[in-house]
């Protein structure tokens, strides 16, 4: 799992257009870089209602999602609940293999490999400052806007 301190991967993986998008791209402003399990599902469409609605509110820093979903499904998740950030396509897991979010999951006693639900702050140049781990959805965009505010940024 990564940790505070460290710099974040680098990573170049489409947006929902397709477009690509690098960390150095986002470099130059805050970012909040949040992954999640699976495109218009229950908890995760409230985590990203949530971050929509605080969006306004977490002034000067770029939220960024990232599913092993597809640019399509991002898309239709993304016009179906308004979504004013940007959601990124992580279809082989690249990124959530590097930051150590692509887990052993367990449901009803099945084993399967997924994604652990977790948010990672980034100053200006790509360090990280904040990890959240096994986030729950409900509240999240709240405890991510007071992390922000607290460490002046």
């Amino acid at each position: 799992m990564i940790e505070e301190g460290s710099q974040f991967p680098s990573f170049s993986l489409p947006d929902a257009n397709g477009d690509i998008v690098t960390l150095e791209s986002l470099k130059g402003s805050k970012v909040v870089v949040y992954f999640y399990p699976k495109d218009d599902t229950s908890g995760c469409t409230v985590e990203a209602c949530e971050f929509r609605d605080a969006l306004p509110d977490i002034s000067g820093a770029t939220v960024v999602g990232v599913s092993p979903d597809d640019s399509k499904s991002h898309r239709k998740f993304s016009d179906k609940y308004n979504l004013n950030f940007t959601l990124l396509a992580d279809s082989g897991h690249i990124l959530c293999d590097a930051v150590g979010v692509w887990v052993e999951k367990s449901m009803y006693g099945k084993k399967y490999m997924g994604v652990e639900r977790t948010t990672v702050l980034l100053d200006e140049q790509g360090m990280v400052f904040k990890v959240f781990n096994k986030v729950k959805p409900q509240g999240h965009a709240e405890e991510v806007k007071e992390a922000l505010l607290k460490a002046g940024r």
